[in-house]
This record gives structure tokens, C-alpha cells and sequence, in this order.
């Protein structure tokens, strides 16, 4: 039985999938603001089984690194196909940056080949008044709004990303718990590139299984790893010392910025007291066609 710092780590997989992912750099005049508009244009995106995408804040960026030399934070969208992700990013940059005190948006993959043409839909909200010019080599249009004027680019890059990367924390108690899937976040955020964790504060406590055992659902309730169900299952998968699991969801652009992901929330995930074991879930295979082992991103 392998073990870190005390802990189980049970010899198990994380099952992944490919998603299309769009990159959006907002500026505004203070990270302040750029943080505002971030958190409210990646809202109600926590999983694609229910939500009209997945997205999340990736992180800040200085000033020296943007194209209009203000404060950024980077933001990830992830959809299915091409086209519904283009949609979800006219409306999000539309309805929750556009409207921000301050803001401008760019593309934050502005060196891939698949474009989409998410400003040049944008521009119509300009009536006609909208005006096409050029910043840091960036064709972008400027949109006048009553504060002033919105910038946005022209198109934003598209690529084949990575869904679906995830840990299973099984905790003694709610306590501890929460204590380790914060504590799993956090090393992500410090330590992580290019990833994003799209449920509530980096953390689910409600994951899901593939379908329904009773009704015609695309996703039910991970009876297994629920402490409360763990007398009435013949499937359990929560050892009788555990009454608390907690899921950390990971999205990232490829595949390797996710196993570090990954690896990053469990060493830190096992320094917490009262922790008993780390696992990940998975569909037997059957579901996504990467397969993260958990041994193998810790050695």
C-alpha cells in the first residue's frame, strides 16, 4: 500500500476528456475590477452536465504583460464544440465584461491557428459607432459605452484542452475535510500554471456518476462515495474511519499542466490532520480516453 505522509493513496485513476477551450485576457484599471469582471463571467459554469459551460479564473497578470499595459486576470471557457464555446464567449464577454467598470478583453491564445470571431460580433452593440483599430499589434474594436469606450479583440484562438482531472479527498470529518481541499486549492493556485477549478471556491462536495440507478438523469449522485449511504450500498467505496469526501475538479490546457495540478493538491492535500485517504474518480475506463494514475504523478 503506497503511502504519503500517513495517508492511503489508493492505486486508482483519474478518467479525462478533451474540450475545446477559449483564453480571455481582461484588463481594467485595477486588479481590482479585472477580478470582478473575471468572477462574474465565469459564473454558473461549474460542469457541462448542467451548466451552459465550464469556466474559471485562471490568475493575474502584471501590467508589463498585457497588450494596454494594465492590470489583467486570465479567465478559461471551456464547451463540447467550437461553436456553442463561441457563443458562451460573445455572451459572457458581452454581458458580464462589456458591462464591467473599466474593462478590456483579448485573446489569451493568440498564437493558435483556429480563430473565432467573438469581437467582430460584439462590435453590433456599437450601433454603427463602433470604430476598428490597433493596439500592441492587436486588431480590436472599440465599442463606445456610456463610460467611455470598450475594447475588445477581433477574434480569439480556440484549442483542444483538457476536462475532467480530479482528486478524491476522504477525510475523518467535515473539518477536515474542507481544511484539505482548501488547503489542495491553494497549492494549485501557488504552484500550478495554465489550469482552472471551475465548482464553488476550487471545491465540490456533490460529484457525479455517469446516468441514474432510478431515473432518466445524465448524471446522479456518486452513491459510493457518499458517507451517508455507506450502510445501505453493496458498493461503497467509504471506509467506516471516513464521513467526509470532497472532489477537486481540474481543467487545464493540456494535459501535463493538469497531472501537476493533480500532484500539487494531493501533497498538500495530505499534510491536514484527520485526512485517511486520496483517490480519484473515474467510469472504468469507459468515459474519457486519458487515464491519470495517481502513483504515477506522485513519483
Amino acid at each position: 500500500m503506497f503511502r504519503l505522509n500517513g495517508v492511503e493513496i489508493e492505486d486508482t485513476f483519474a478518467e479525462l476528456f478533451e474540450m475545446w477551450v477559449g483564453r480571455v485576457l481582461i484588463t481594467a484599471a485595477n486588479e481590482k475590477w479585472a477580478l470582478v469582471a473575471a468572477n462574474v463571467a465565469t459564473g454558473y459554469a461549474t460542469s457541462i452536465i448542467g451548466s451552459p459551460a465550464e469556466a474559471g479564473v485562471e490568475g493575474p497578470v502584471s501590467a508589463s504583460e498585457t497588450p494596454d499595459g494594465r492590470p489583467g486576470v486570465t479567465i478559461q471557457i471551456y464547451h463540447h464544440s467550437r461553436s456553442s464555446l463561441k457563443k458562451q464567449m460573445i455572451a459572457r464577454i458581452g454581458q458580464c465584461i462589456m458591462t464591467c467598470p473599466t474593462t478590456a478583453a483579448f485573446d489569451g491564445l493568440p498564437r493558435t491557428v483556429r480563430r473565432l470571431k467573438v469581437g467582430r460580433s460584439l462590435r453590433f452593440f456599437g450601433d454603427g459607432f463602433q470604430r476598428k483599430d490597433e493596439v500592441a499589434g492587436r486588431t480590436v474594436w472599440r465599442i463606445p459605452v456610456m463610460e467611455g469606450e470598450f475594447i475588445v479583440e477581433n477574434s480569439f484562438g480556440a484549442m483542444k484542452a483538457v476536462a475532467g482531472g480530479n482528486i478524491l479527498i476522504l477525510a475523518r470529518d467535515l473539518e477536515a475535510g474542507l481544511r484539505s481541499a482548501e488547503a489542495a486549492v491553494e497549492a494549485i493556485k501557488q504552484n500550478a500554471k495554465y489550469v482552472i477549478l471551475p465548482f464553488p471556491g476550487g471545491i465540490c462536495r456533490s460529484g457525479s456518476k455517469v446516468g441514474s440507478l432510478k431515473y432518466k438523469l445524465p448524471a446522479s449522485t456518486n452513491h459510493p462515495f457518499c458517507p451517508t449511504l455507506r450502510e445501505f450500498t453493496p458498493d461503497t467505496q467509504v471506509p467506516k474511519n471516513v464521513n467526509s469526501v470532497y472532489e477537486i475538479v481540474i481543467n487545464g490546457l493540456d494535459l501535463d499542466c493538469v497531472k501537476k495540478a493533480m500532484a500539487e493538491a494531493i501533497k498538500a492535500a495530505v499534510k491536514i490532520p484527520g485526512v485517511v485517504r486520496i483517490s480519484a474518480g473515474n467510469y472504468g475506463g469507459k468515459f474519457g480516453p486519458m487515464k491519470v494514475h495517481l502513483h504515477e504523478i506522485l513519483k
